[in-house]
């Protein structure tokens, strides 16, 4: 999904049925502007819903995400949770084991949580990719991953609605 980066109105975005909701973003120390404009993003459009409370976890690195995701949910519990991180490729095959964990554990709590986990990481070569995801030409991961986390609240605040 890619937005416009000049567009972060949600009207069109008005039809989302959201309620009083919780969304975790879950965040590295790593690459710290980066992250900084990856969870602006996301709390932009996240303020865009009064009705949506923001709650923020930093954590050391990426791969700890998915632990500190789960016991957030079995402890006090969310209707979302989105991930945001930023892993640059090096010398080392480090980014791929860093990657390989962080998709299979966010892959594994998308199937077993009852609330969304959005994948909010960036994974680049180098930092300029970086950048051009963060408002550039791929538009903002930050802004798509709240957009995608407010869709799946309204998904289940639908499924809800009708049963």
């Amino acid at each position: 999904m890619s937005t416009n980066p000049q567009d972060t109105s949600l009207l069109k975005y008005s039809n989302l049925r959201i309620t009083d909701s919780q969304v975790v973003l879950v965040y590295t120390e790593w690459n710290e502007a980066i992250i900084q404009e990856l969870k602006t993003g996301a709390e932009r459009i996240l303020a865009q819903f009064p009705q949506v409370k923001i709650h923020t976890i930093q954590v050391p690195g990426a791969v700890e995400i998915p632990y500190v995701i789960q016991q957030f949910q079995k402890y006090k519990g969310a209707d979302a949770y989105i991930a945001l991180g930023c892993v640059i490729k090096g010398e080392t095959p480090h980014f791929e084991y860093v990657c390989k964990a962080l998709v299979e554990g966010v892959s594994q709590l998308n199937v077993t949580l009852d609330s969304p986990v959005i994948f909010g990481v960036l994974t680049v070569n180098k930092i300029a990719e970086a950048w051009d995801r963060l408002g550039g030409k791929h538009g903002h991961k930050g802004e798509e991953a709240a957009i995608a986390a407010l869709k799946l609240i309204s998904f289940k605040n639908n499924l809800k609605a009708s049963s």
